[in-house]
């Protein structure tokens, strides 16, 4: 047996959070950066998790080691850059929701080089995690995301990956030469509605579906926002309904879906109830305030669903 279900590799960003509470505008502290949020979010579901990455030697970085340690997440491949810094990131909440600002110029994962790269734990895996953000952060952790995917594909391993498309950190057409690259060699691939059109430059969900399909994964885990999501294989695709939720803040939804896609999908075999079971922890997550504090554990999640008729598949259809 694997020692690890999944293996995820990307950038860990300290997070501060503005919110107002009783008239009063406070920060919360608390931990980011999308693969890292995916770890969590699979690990609170039960898998068996291990992350790669960079810290700087810094209160920031000290920070994510216990937190990993807390969730029993392993973290003996992680490297801690002595002079190095941990990325940080700032949300703030206005009228048209929340807002990003980065300080992640130079952070240490963005300084990981191919050689760096541990084929013993992905080797050790079910599963490869990374994403698009993991590749944009800088030139060497480009090359150092492709000689991952290689690893895992030298192994038998399992690769997810999230397209997750930030044009701060690349230019579009940059995203979509190594985006599509990478996504050929891939298993999974979980694109966003809004990153997908930007990225294939279609418009339609199925558009979308058959786009990434024909690039060779063996399935699209395509998310809709409040609409759900698709779930798309060369065999046939079906819509999965949306979860309705008194959500506050949206930050990480699309992580903890992921994590708790993988998690689950590991788990049973099950990719439509896989997909069911994240939509429910996506919108549960999204109730409370920050990316990784939010995140449901597994037994949270399934009461949520026992509340929830929608989880009864009355929402779902088979999609042409």
């Amino acid at each position: 047996m694997k020692a690890f279900d999944i293996v995820c590799f990307g950038e860990p960003l300290f997070e501060l959070s503005e919110i107002e509470r009783n008239g009063e505008r406070l920060m919360l502290l608390g931990f980011g950066g999308d693969t890292m949020n995916v770890a969590v979010a699979a690990a609170r579901q039960g898998a068996r998790v291990a992350v790669f990455t960079a810290l700087g030697d810094d209160i920031f970085g000290q920070r994510f080691l216990s937190l990993w340690d807390s969730e029993a997440i392993a973290r003996s491949d992680v490297i801690v850059r002595a002079g190095g810094q941990t990325g940080l990131y700032f949300i703030t909440h206005g009228e048209t929701g929340h807002e990003f600002t980065y300080a992640r110029r130079h952070s240490a994962a963005s300084r990981i080089t191919p050689a760096e790269v541990p084929t013993g734990l992905i080797a050790s895996s079910r599963l490869l995690h990374l994403s698009g953000i993991t590749q944009a952060i800088s030139d060497d952790a480009c090359d150092s995301g492709f000689a991952a995917i290689a690893a895992a594909r030298e192994n038998g391993v399992m690769v997810s990956y999230d397209t997750n498309l930030r044009l701060r950190l690349w230019p579009l057409s940059r995203a979509r030469a190594i985006i599509h690259e990478a996504v050929r060699s891939v298993d999974i691939v979980r694109p966003s509605l809004d990153d997908a059109r930007l990225l294939t430059g279609r418009e339609d969900m199925h558009g979308i579906a058959d786009f990434y399909l024909e690039c060779g994964p063996k399935m699209v885990v395509l998310t809709l926002g409040r609409d759900g999501c698709l779930v798309a294989t060369p065999e046939g695709r079906t819509h999965i309904a949306g979860i309705r939720a008194d959500a506050v803040d949206g930050s990480g939804a699309g992580d903890t879906f992921t994590g708790a896609f993988l998690a689950r999908y590991l788990e049973n075999g099950d990719m439509l109830e896989a997909a069911r079971h994240a939509n429910l922890a996506a919108a549960l997550q999204t109730t409370k305030y920050g990316a990784v504090a939010a995140i449901p554990h597994k037994r949270d999640v399934l009461l949520y669903a026992e509340r929830n008729i929608q989880h009864r598949h009355a929402g779902d259809r088979d999609s042409r």
